[in-house]
């Protein structure tokens, strides 16, 4: 079934990394993950989208130590297409949206949190590979009996508090990605789940779903 989600899983990942590059641009403020990839590349260089590897990598090798299994090495694939995604959104935008005034950036990080949302919305109606920040969460929940928004709450806590160490792209918009961003894939998701089970009747396998 993975062959049959591809298209949402990559044009989602490339609305979420337009919406994680227009946060960065917006200098309000990202999302917890996103400020921890902002703030180690301020304090050790490299590039964001290369961050999201390697924090990624050491997410799915933390995954499988905490579930004592083997690493689930092909979520690295969705680490790297978010990363290259995020890098290749900065490039294109860097020139083209630099806002200066705190209505350029207001409007930059209400986009942000939009498509940030509509492409998570977007890239969950596939199947193609794991999210190492999702499995984290189930680990969670697992552990701790936790809710599924109480377990992510908890994670993205202490992202804040390591990004903070490492001069995160910590503000506003990290508080507004985290009230706003759940919000919208909730009022999307209907409409994408509408749209995959259309493509998926299209070629006859929507009900061995």
């Amino acid at each position: 079934m993975r062959k049959h989600g591809i298209h949402f899983y990559f044009i989602g990942l490339i609305i979420l990394t337009l919406g994680i590059s227009l946060a960065v641009q917006s200098q309000l403020g990202t999302s917890p993950f996103d400020a921890l990839l902002v703030g180690l590349y301020r304090t050790f260089g490299l590039s964001i989208g290369s961050w999201e590897v390697v924090v990624g990598f050491a997410m799915i090798v933390g995954n499988a130590v905490a579930e004592r299994k083997r690493p689930e090495l092909f979520a690295l694939v969705t680490s790297l297409v978010t990363g290259i995604g995020i890098d290749s959104w900065l490039f294109l935008l860097g020139d083209m949206i630099v806002p200066e005034t705190w209505i350029t950036q207001t409007v930059c990080l209400i986009f942000s949190v939009f498509f940030t949302g509509l492409g998570i919305a977007i890239y969950l109606q596939s199947i193609v590979a794991p999210n190492p920040m999702d499995r984290s969460m189930i680990i969670v929940v697992k552990a701790t009996g936790w809710s599924m928004t109480a377990s992510r709450a908890a994670i993205s806590v202490l992202l804040v508090f390591i990004a903070f160490f490492f001069n995160g792209a910590i503000g506003i918009g990290t508080l507004v990605n985290a009230i706003f961003v759940g919000m919208i894939i909730q009022f999307i998701l209907p409409t994408a789940e509408k749209h995959r089970a259309k493509s998926l009747s299209k070629i006859g396998i929507y009900q061995q779903i």
